[in-house]
């Protein structure tokens, strides 16, 4: 079958750019191709039946502000950038959203100097916040209970998936879905052929991979080395039976070790009010529920040497993780610390996400956005959150390396 895919990479192209991935990132990607370089061929390849089934459709529908990233980073430049972009997209294409601020709320003195740096960070990306004591805390959530908080007025929430539909429909890109890209022959002197599983073969000129939970496999097919491996950590959500309790968001100071902000509460554009996620381990890479465990991907994990280093780093952050998944109660206690009022029958069990995190070989978590760069192929490496929040710069960079190495080749 490879014969087959490098005998046709050297005949006429199907498109000029190839996008794997429906997710908000590569549907951002042919929409600001669209824009930049119109009549440029774009094709979109999705395994799913439809948009935004995985990390845009699973997560909370916050659009962050920025003010938790490294100042200068491109999480901080797009997450800033992206917030208010993101506002202004939903409102010309009548997307649900709102702009409801946040607070995160410092529930014990070891907290309280975090949250000080967390406000100078804010500042320093050029985000406004408000520094409050305690007791002005029931300014914006009465039920709250803290020691000192941050309100964050920025934050907002929309319907990500929604965003992603209509990015597609406006993109006028050609969009394949229930295309699982199974080959990938990349010839530099000829293109990039793909096969998918039912049999297709697509060509292109440029390949765009945006593939999430499987951006490292698609790199090692085309050929390179993405030198991370994507280690899925699953979020698991409550619904609060309750959700007259929370006005808007509601976070903890997070851990500046680890890349999540920990459980928080999330009123969303429907009303509903989600509670979490916590981050525990996946058994496959779209493993919602301890059901789902798929060896291949699992032995992929566990043969990465950075999994272990990252296990043998953050084994007690990753044991009480593990402690709250398993165990509601616990959950109710680390929800109990922001919202004192929350009971154990409350919380509703609701859908799951899986976050894509990049694991460098030393255990390091990818921190940053990483977009990396070879012949005839740009490769999107690492885009959890705040990826959603800043699709719409992000996408407009991919789209400047893709259309650059059009240009390199004449067109």
């Amino acid at each position: 079958m490879r014969e087959v895919v490098q005998v046709v990479v050297a005949r006429s192209y199907d498109c000029d750019v190839l996008v794997i991935g429906g997710g908000i990132v590569g549907l951002s990607t042919a929409y600001a191709i669209s824009r930049a370089a119109p009549g440029t061929r774009v094709t979109v390849l999705e395994k799913e039946p439809g948009p935004a089934r995985h990390q845009t459709g699973r997560n909370s529908g916050v659009i962050h502000s920025g003010i938790y990233y490294r100042p200068g980073s491109l999480k901080a430049r797009y997450a800033v950038r992206g917030a208010a972009e993101m506002v202004k997209f939903c409102a010309e294409y009548d997307i649900p959203h709102a702009v409801t601020g946040k607070l995160i709320v410092a529930t014990a003195r070891e907290e309280l100097p975090r949250l000080h740096a967390l406000a100078q960070r804010g500042r320093e990306n050029g985000i406004a916040v408000r520094e409050l004591c305690g007791a002005q805390i029931a300014e914006y959530e009465p039920q709250a209970d803290g020691l000192a908080a941050l309100h964050v007025g920025t934050t907002g929430i929309c319907d990500f998936a929604a965003v992603a539909r209509r990015l597609a429909e406006a993109s006028g890109a050609e969009i394949r879905y229930g295309a699982r890209v199974v080959r990938v022959d990349r010839r530099p002197d000829r293109g990039v052929a793909v096969l998918t599983a039912g049999g297709d073969v697509v060509r292109g000129r440029v390949l765009v991979n945006c593939a999430g939970l499987h951006c490292d496999e698609i790199a090692r097919r085309t050929g390179d080395d993405p030198g991370a491996r994507i280690v899925p950590f699953r979020g698991e959500y409550y619904e609060l039976a309750r959700p007259e309790l929370v006005r808007g968001l509601v976070y903890p100071v997070p851990d500046p070790a680890f890349p999540f902000l920990g459980v928080h509460l999330t009123r969303g554009v429907d009303g509903s009010v989600h509670v979490g996620p916590n981050a525990v381990p996946a058994l496959a890479r779209e493993g919602y529920d301890w059901r789902t465990v798929r060896p291949r991907e699992l032995g992929a994990t566990l043969s990465w040497p950075g999994s272990w280093q990252l296990a043998r780093r953050h084994w007690r952050y990753g044991t009480g993780e593990l402690h709250r998944s398993l165990s509601r109660r616990a959950f109710t206690r680390a929800v109990r610390r922001l919202l004192p009022a929350v009971r154990e029958d409350d919380l509703v069990p609701t859908a799951a996400g899986v976050r894509a995190q990049a694991v460098l070989r030393d255990g390091t978590l990818a921190d940053d956005f990483l977009i990396q760069e070879a012949p005839r192929a740009v490769h999107v490496l690492n885009a959890p959150s705040p990826a959603a929040t800043a699709s719409l710069p992000i996408g407009r960079e991919i789209a400047r390396r893709t259309m650059a190495q059009l240009t390199a080749q004449g067109r």
